[in-house]
């Protein structure tokens, strides 16, 4: 009796080993195939929808597009499991400008055409600054060991205005590194706020030189939205507006030759400040509103017993910018484009769960909300985590994947790959090997270096994972002359070439999801 019960605990064991087995054997291409261009083209064609608004995070709209994921999920079968539903509930909180003005010399300028502010790094101006009669330009607001603009300066109570950057060399040669390396001051406009503000001063003007580019990619930071309490910026920064180069001129007047001078002598590592006379009138104030948002979480068990308790996320964001008067920022690439593709990637790996080939590890495809006002979503799941962190292998996120650029006008099969090999090279060699036994794209790396002045690495919902010790990959298309403009439009996406790309992303996540080891983190370019 003994021998028997032993025996068949044995056969249970094996034909176990074997169920959990089969993933790891299995083809991936039969699945991966189902990933095309007709199903994705449908369900963009709701998520771009009019009746969507453009899916503001917060507006109806936004909640329609959660709704239609949702069904998704529950048709393809998923466990609702988050208390009962597929919706991780986010309130947060929007802050931005009810009213904001500058004046200079009795000429108005108009904000997001002529300056900008960006709420999170001011605190309202109480009180109109009116009888301001002075500004000080300061170079490029830095002190370093090797550089400093505040040496001969005094700035307490004054307005400064600053280049943005950091001094060069004829060679392109940095003052404060003396390399080709840029130092952070060059990236960080808050390092030279938080300095400005321990000098006393009250209001930095930086020069913008392209301030319409700079508006359109800042667009999503006019209103600051957090989760949680709101955090004070009062006691930390000075007031802070980026001005255009007409403004700037305004301010210098008949001071054009000193200021050339003064400018220059910054340039050469000899800065010296210069004070101009102007009229200055400036009115910020801010208004709070609070608003929900909604991550859906679409969970596909592991079946291997001890595997699946490890999780391996597969993410988007379903929001973009909404309604702005009778326009609609339809957002097709972005990221109308990653969320079908993530959808895709679930039915997938659904196909082969309900064949009895799912993966061994869990898998989480998360469609998130709040990218578009600060990497929202991503932030409050990982500081709410609904599985473990510790537990979570990678990040797999798509983020616009359905248009060409204009570097590959003439090759659509390509996509700049972001991120895989910060954390882990197992990673990065994962998403090449894929690429290269099933794909055979064009993986371009140029937006995957730390000088590269875009910082994409740090702009989308992958990052917040990374922060937070886990490998992560963010596949990009690049930008075009639709980015966050009404006329980002379905008619224009490429739907063979998204099909490609969500192949590459499901046989990652596949061959991640199914190998024996976790990925090891060998690198800390988190």
């Amino acid at each position: 009796m003994k021998n028997q019960l032993v025996f068949n605990f044995m056969m249970c064991f094996f034909m176990l080993s074997a169920t959990f087995s089969n993933a790891q054997k299995a083809d991936p291409t039969p699945y991966a195939n189902t990933i095309n261009a007709t199903d994705l083209r449908a369900h963009l064609s709701v998520l771009t929808a009019d009746s969507l608004e453009g899916r503001e995070t917060g507006t109806e709209g936004n909640w329609k597009a959660a709704q239609y994921i949702a069904r998704y999920f529950e048709k393809l079968g998923l466990p609702k499991v988050v208390d009962g539903s597929y919706f991780q509930r986010m309130i947060y909180t929007n802050e931005a400008w009810n009213n904001i003005s500058m004046m200079v010399n009795d000429v108005t300028y108009r904000h997001q055409f002529n300056f900008y502010a960006l709420p999170a790094l001011n605190p309202s101006v109480k009180d109109n600054i009116s009888t301001v009669e002075e500004v000080v330009f300061l170079g490029y607001g830095i002190e370093d060991k090797n550089y400093s603009d505040y040496k001969k300066a005094d700035v307490k109570d004054k307005i400064i205005m600053i280049y943005q950057g950091e001094p060069l060399k004829k060679d392109s040669i940095s003052l404060i590194t003396n390399s080709k390396t840029l130092s952070p001051w060059s990236f960080d406009i808050k390092l030279k706020l938080q300095l400005a503000f321990q000098k006393g001063v009250k209001t930095v003007l930086i020069i913008d030189p392209d301030l319409a580019k700079s508006v359109q990619e800042n667009r999503r930071f006019f209103s600051r939205n957090v989760t949680g309490d709101v955090e004070k910026v009062e006691g930390r920064y000075p007031n802070s507006v980026f001005i255009s180069p007409e403004i700037a001129k305004e301010i210098i007047g008949s001071k054009e030759g000193k200021f050339k001078k003064a400018h220059s002598r910054a340039d050469k590592g000899k800065p010296t400040p210069l004070s101009m006379g102007c009229k200055l009138r400036l009115e910020m104030n801010k208004y709070f509103n609070q608003l929900i948002g909604n991550n859906v979480l679409g969970f596909i068990e592991g079946s291997d017993p001890v595997l699946k308790n490890e999780i391996v996320v597969v993410s988007a964001h379903y929001d973009h910018l909404g309604k702005r008067g009778a326009d609609i920022y339809h957002g097709a690439d972005d990221n109308g484009s990653g969320s079908s593709t993530v959808l895709e990637i679930t039915q997938a790996m659904m196909e082969a769960k309900k064949k009895g080939e799912g993966p061994r590890r869990s898998v989480l495809c998360m469609l998130m909300t709040g990218e578009e006002k600060g990497l929202l979503g991503s932030k409050y799941y990982v500081t709410y985590p609904i599985y473990p962190l510790e537990k979570t292998v990678a990040d797999i996120n798509i983020d616009m994947v359905g248009r060409v650029d204009e570097k590959y006008a003439a090759n659509p099969n390509y996509i700049y790959v972001i991120g895989a090999d910060k954390l882990s090279s197992d990673l990065n060699n994962i998403n090449e090997e894929m690429n290269k036994n099933y794909t055979k794209l064009t993986l371009d790396y140029t937006y995957n270096d730390e000088n590269d002045p875009n910082r994409y690495y740090y702009r989308s919902d992958h990052y917040n994972f990374a922060e937070r010790g886990i490998p992560a990959i963010f596949y990009f298309n690049g930008t075009h002359e639709d980015y966050h403009r009404p006329s980002d439009t379905i008619d224009k996406i490429n739907f063979e070439k998204m099909a490609k790309i969500g192949q590459l992303a499901f046989y990652t996540a596949w061959e991640i999801a199914n190998r024996d080891e976790r990925l090891k983190i060998d690198s800390k370019k988190k």
